[in-house]
């Protein structure tokens, strides 16, 4: 009996990174922020790296496939994971995207039905989850 997956109706959260610019590409960054180009340096930022992704599109898709992962939000509930539990089955979670664990999931019921987890993206699940997953995460 296969898992269902529910995707959650609002859009999750961006995350937020860190990169490093030097002066001149910050400057230039700037200057077309300026003229119009772009919103802000974010909305450039995010753009370049959607035209850099569309690019590497195909290899994206293969490297995904040959990895088994599976690509979006995928939410798992207390009721997912207790009926894996009820099923004897135990999961190996591969996402890339979003892997979201539902915060009434218990350190307990985690540790009994997820046996492997790969997020290629964000894991949200609580402290306690993510705590006594961490031999399981990679």
């Amino acid at each position: 009996m296969p898992v269902r997956t529910t995707a959650t109706a609002a859009k999750p959260a961006d995350e937020k990174i860190t990169i490093n610019l030097g002066c001149v590409d910050l400057g230039q960054i700037d200057l077309l922020v300026q003229d119009g180009f772009y919103a802000n340096r974010s909305d450039l930022i995010r753009t370049a790296i959607r035209n850099q992704l569309g690019r590497h599109a195909d290899v994206v898709q293969q490297a995904t496939s040959r990895k088994s992962l599976v690509l979006g939000i995928h939410h798992f509930t207390a009721s997912d994971l207790r009926a894996a539990k009820a099923a004897g089955q135990k999961l190996q979670i591969r996402v890339l995207g979003l892997a979201s664990i539902a915060p009434d999931v218990t350190p307990e019921l985690a540790l009994s039905t997820i046996e492997s987890l790969v997020v290629l993206g964000a894991l949200h699940a609580s402290p306690a989850v993510k705590a006594a997953l961490k031999r399981r995460i990679s």
